[in-house]
């Protein structure tokens, strides 16, 4: 009997202001009502389907922030203070220009042009703006309220929409949304924010699901430990001035202490394994992981082909190398279906997508009885560009795999338990993440290297402050916060001329913003250069803010 491991990776990064706790950008709102709420509802409705969840902790922090504004209404999102405003005509002009520039910002040909209502607010808005930017100003609350409704709406999960009410009602209204009528909405999904993290840990509890995690705010950890890592992989790589990041390893240490910490206080156990951001492993790295005693991880076939050669395959769990401590399991996504799931099947009708990827998983089967599957990939970003947010496709593809007669589905422990005895032993590490096997995406481009050299700067500012006994304890605890932030790998991705230029503009500005806010909070001066964008440029826009991260998963 094939086992086919699935795991689905949430993960956004920290949108909030260092110093403000204002949400700059609101995918993690808006991926929680279309995305976790959805991914959780399928395993709810399917309940012979096993799996594996990885939460990353700055992720669910964010999640816990958005409940706590539903309670309190103290709201630090621009998004849900404009709908909750009782008089649209009386919003402020900075939440006006907020909204107008971020309400059309999705996958249009599922998320805006299914919707007639919809489509005719971006219509009266590119009017205005062909003729006559100016005259954007006598838009009336009216439009201003009717847009920040739909786009609360436009960005529900197909759960949502089919269990609430409230929101086939107002979907089937269309237009002319009272300040009730957006409270209510507000309500419908405050109450599905406030229980998406309880429904996942309910499933892990009754034993359908595994939850796993990743280091703390997602971070590069083999390039935090050494910049040559970069050079395994891709030896001719331009790497930062500064000779490595300072106190890398144990900055790293830090981060998978706090991810433990992070995931047994919300779901009452520490984790079993470790998705690594990016699906990034070297060496030193794993050798920490172990020793952090995780039982297993994952990385991509990019990875384990520069690792062991192009003939080595992904159907089985691989032993660390021999120098590695412990026994720690490691598994390599099949990069093909993983694929075919994040980029291709959106274009299918959703039955026939299901059953291709069935063929595939039967023709696995043939080859090897055996054989392990392991399917890794983002479970939030690549579903906006499926026809009704991929309900049709989980729909028959978990209920095809549910009544398959040989094919099971499996979490990643109960994977490396079964299959223990197939391990091979992987005769070395070549560092790489999921992206082409390499680290590429976050070193080695001149902006993304200038980046790394900022970070090594305040890190070293960092340290004489943490070092000179000058600092109270909650002063300490904020600098290793701000810190933390700092080393998302996210600011890194983004960096270069291959994304968007909204995007990147949006994650240079934040990444300088923390920059900034740890240098005042240290007492130091903050250099003019941070006042400027470290990119010069990117490509063409692309929707929804995060979907690079359905590339190779995310």
């Amino acid at each position: 009997m094939a086992d086919i491991a699935f795991l689905w990776h949430m993960h956004q990064p920290d949108y909030r202001h260092p110093d403000s706790g204002e949400f700059l950008l609101p995918w993690v709102f808006l991926h929680t009502i279309k995305d976790y709420t959805d991914m959780v509802a399928h395993l709810e409705r399917h309940p012979g389907i096993r799996c594996t969840v990885n939460f990353v902790p700055v992720l669910l922090d964010q999640i816990e922030d958005y409940a706590e504004q539903f309670t309190s209404g103290q709201w630090r999102d621009p998004l849900l203070r404009i709908a909750h405003q009782e008089d649209s005509d009386a919003l402020s002009a900075v939440d006006r220009d907020w909204l107008l520039d971020m309400a059309f910002r999705c996958h249009a040909p599922t998320m805006l042009e299914p919707f007639a209502p919809y489509r005719r607010l971006r219509d009266v808005l590119n009017c205005l703006k062909s003729h006559d930017g100016n005259k954007l100003s006598y838009l009336s609350g009216h439009y201003l309220s009717d847009l920040a409704t739909w786009y609360l709406l436009a960005w529900s999960g197909e759960s949502l929409r089919r269990s609430s009410p409230v929101i086939a009602k107002m979907m089937a209204q269309g237009d002319s949304f009272s300040a009730a009528d957006r409270h209510a909405l507000l309500a419908e999904l405050g109450q599905a924010v406030s229980g998406v993290i309880g429904r996942y840990r309910a499933l892990a509890e009754r034993g359908q699901i595994e939850l796993s995690c990743t280091p703390n705010t997602h971070p590069l950890a083999p390039l935090l430990i050494d910049f040559n890592a970069a050079r395994e992989a891709w030896p001719e790589c331009p790497l930062p001035a500064a000779p490595n990041y300072p106190g890398g390893r144990s900055r790293v240490e830090s981060h998978l202490q706090l991810a433990q910490v992070s995931h047994t206080q919300r779901f009452g156990q520490a984790a079993s394994g470790l998705w690594p951001a990016e699906g990034a492993l070297s060496t030193p790295f794993l050798k920490q992981i172990a020793e952090a005693g995780f039982k297993w991880t994952a990385s991509s076939q990019g990875v384990l082909k520069h690792s062991a050669g192009n003939a080595a395959k992904t159907n089985t769990p691989w032993q660390a190398p021999e120098e590695i401590p412990g026994d720690i399991t490691l598994f390599f996504r099949n990069e093909k279906l993983s694929d075919l799931i994040g980029f291709e099947y959106a274009k299918w009708h959703g039955r026939d997508a299901a059953q291709h990827f069935m063929n595939e998983l039967d023709a696995l089967h043939r080859e090897d009885a055996h054989n392990l599957v392991p399917v890794f990939l983002d479970g939030e970003n690549a579903w906006e560009y499926y026809p009704y947010n991929a309900w049709f496709f989980f729909s028959d593809l978990y209920d095809a795999l549910e009544k398959h007669p040989t094919l099971h589905t499996v979490t990643l422990t109960e994977a490396a338990d079964k299959q223990r005895h197939r391990r091979q032993r992987l005769p070395k590490l070549c560092a790489g993440s999921w992206v082409f096997g390499t680290l590429s995406t976050w070193i080695g481009n001149p902006e993304k290297n200038r980046a790394w050299e900022m970070l090594c700067d305040v890190k070293q500012c960092a340290d004489r402050a943490l070092d000179s006994g000058r600092l109270s304890e909650d002063e300490r605890t904020e600098v290793l916060r701000r810190l933390a932030n700092c080393e998302s790998s996210d600011w890194f991705w983004w960096l270069g001329d291959y994304n968007s230029p909204e995007s990147v503009a949006c994650f240079d500005r934040l990444f300088r913003e923390n920059l900034k806010a740890l240098y005042q909070l240290l007492n130091l001066p903050i250099s003019s250069t941070l006042d400027h964008p470290i990119s010069k440029g990117g490509g063409e826009p692309e929707s929804g803010g995060t979907m690079r991260r359905a590339t190779h998963q995310d």
